[in-house]
């Protein structure tokens, strides 16, 4: 037998029952391996630059329609991690065509499409099936769209990648926390990306999804994973990959922050607007570890203490308390800031960017501005006292950027400068109002009385983390 022809033989017979053959090529996106790569690379160069956030990215959620319907908002995702290096991506999905309970892990062999076979990694899939309980089914992988449109992207931005298909069954609270506890302890230590294939709502009006999505939104981007089970236990329709997105969540959570990267619906598609299904991009990032300063829980809960201490003698008795900090941290000259919140809407919030104070000094002078000297509001009165709550955002030197990609919204704050005007934004002010970068660029100009386009125009850009408690 010639050597070539041996290596084929070869290759064909390694896959003994594990190849899935593609089923969607030809109707819910291209059968021609060239004309799939143009659409795909259409979809990315679609995606601009300012979308894609910096940092490692530990999953990803994306749409799994038709590339018609959901392809664009798929790209947005896709793009994030253009450009890593994940040996494995692991690929989490909901059962739309057969009803089992637990997962199903595939196990070997691969999944093929016009792009060739994206093979299983054997090794990953019966370490994350030994952690997890989780066996094959195989009946789960045979008709299933959710996880075979994921793979051509993955094929042309990840080529060297394996993969492992999952297939979540009924949406429980007990399958979806068995999986992410699964996922952490088989991919520790390992460069692996998660996968979590879901559209939102389906076949409501354009108003009412999008109503509905962006709630589900919010959810995800506060990592509301509790109520998101009840949700999926209950079968709400926000979303039919409840079971993937949770587990995502769940296994990226203490080391993660949300970016919403794009919504649509299919309106955008098919000119219907009558019933709709919405799509969702969005990247979980891993949030740096500030090695240079760190606050312990009993070192937050004494600032706490202080700040609510300070804001009441200050308003029944018009002084300001003497105190000696216990943790050696307070001491520390650092910038921070004190938002005053009563029944969930602001009330007050003053701080001091830089670190021209100890941190308990900064804490308690800024608790007495946000409460009587933020210009936006009256004073705070003493009926108001027992309905307030504090929150403290202890910063980080600000660090000027030329870049304004390398802004993560929901890691940093910002600062604009221009003309001796300063705006300055803290980082979860952003993730509150749902902006983007740009957008959270743009007011950020507005705080400072700059026009909004001033951050292209010539203002100085400067980013800053905060450790955040309430």
């Amino acid at each position: 037998m010639p050597f070539v022809l041996l290596i084929l033989f070869s290759v064909l017979v390694s896959w003994p029952q594990g190849l899935r053959k593609a089923q969607l090529a030809g109707s819910w996106y291209p059968k021609d391996p060239e004309a799939l790569a143009r659409l795909i690379d259409h979809f990315l160069k679609n995606v601009p630059l300012s979308s894609i956030p910096s940092g490692d990215i530990l999953a990803i959620i994306a749409p799994h329609a038709g590339y018609v319907y959901s392809g664009q908002v798929a790209a947005y995702a896709y793009k994030s991690i253009q450009k890593k290096n994940y040996e494995s991506v692991v690929i989490l999905a909901p059962s739309h065509q057969w009803g089992f309970e637990g997962c199903s892990i595939y196990p070997n062999g691969g999944y093929e499409t016009p792009f060739g076979i994206s093979q299983v990694d054997a090794f990953l899939a019966a370490e994350i099936s030994k952690a997890t309980g989780f066996g094959f089914i195989a009946q789960a992988h045979q008709a299933e769209h959710s996880i075979e449109i994921q793979v051509p992207f993955v094929q042309r931005i990840l080529p060297k990648a394996k993969i492992v298909p999952i297939v979540i069954g009924v949406p429980k609270r007990a399958t979806i926390t068995s999986l992410a506890e699964g996922l952490k302890k088989a991919t520790a230590g390992k460069n692996v990306l998660v996968i979590a294939s879901t559209d939102l709502s389906h076949y409501l009006t354009k108003k009412e999804a999008n109503k509905k999505d962006n709630e589900t939104i919010t959810l995800i981007r506060q990592f509301k994973t509790s109520e998101l089970i009840r949700k999926c236990e209950r079968r709400e329709n926000i979303m039919c990959g409840g079971g993937p997105v949770v587990a995502a969540l769940l296994f990226a959570k203490d080391k993660a922050g949300v970016e919403i990267l794009r919504y649509s619906d299919s309106s955008e598609a098919s000119q219907d607007e009558s019933r709709v299904v919405g799509y969702l991009a969005a990247a979980l990032f891993a949030k740096p570890v500030s090695k240079e300063f760190r606050l312990s829980e009993q070192e937050k809960k004494e600032l706490l203490q202080l700040a609510y201490s300070t804001v009441n003698l200050y308003v029944k008795e018009n002084k300001v308390q003497e105190y000696k900090p216990q943790g050696r941290n307070l001491l520390q000259n650092c910038g921070a800031f004190v938002t005053l919140k009563k029944h969930g809407q602001l009330r007050g919030c003053i701080g001091f960017i830089e670190p021209v104070l100890p941190l308990h000094q900064a804490v308690m002078q800024a608790s007495v501005y946000a409460a009587c000297r933020d210009s936006r509001f009256l004073p705070v009165t003493r009926d108001e006292l027992d309905d307030l709550k504090v929150e403290i955002s202890v910063l980080t030197p600000l660090k000027k950027i030329v870049d304004p990609k390398r802004i993560t919204v929901g890691r940093h704050g910002l600062v604009i400068a221009k003309d001796g005007k300063r705006g300055l934004l803290l980082p979860q002010v952003a993730l509150e109002q749902k902006w983007n970068r740009e957008s959270f660029l743009e007011n950020t100009c507005l705080k400072a009385g700059l026009p909004k386009d001033a951050w292209r125009t010539g203002a100085e850009i400067f980013v800053f983390e905060a450790i955040i408690f309430h």
